[in-house]
């Protein structure tokens, strides 16, 4: 297990994500922006748009989506 903070990702706070691989923290931020925007968090709001966002530009998305991926995979184990 490894753990990303939603900051890390590209996100404005630091909570902390875990999972066994970068896809599973990805998801767990991706919903993690979802619920704070819906719950009128404004401060997440940017990067859930950007989230959005990088799927509707799968190039730049690639890009972002790499490096985090890179990212994870040099974390140490928790």
């Amino acid at each position: 297990m490894k753990t990303m903070t939603c900051r890390q990702m590209g996100g404005p706070c630091d909570t902390a994500f875990r999972g066994t691989k970068a896809d599973e923290v990805i998801a767990a931020q991706d919903a993690h922006l979802k619920e704070m925007t819906a719950q009128g968090d404004e401060a997440h709001r940017p990067a859930a748009e950007e989230m959005a966002g990088r799927w509707k530009r799968p190039v730049a998305g690639l890009g972002w989506y790499r490096a985090t991926k890179k990212a994870f995979a040099a974390l140490p184990e928790d």
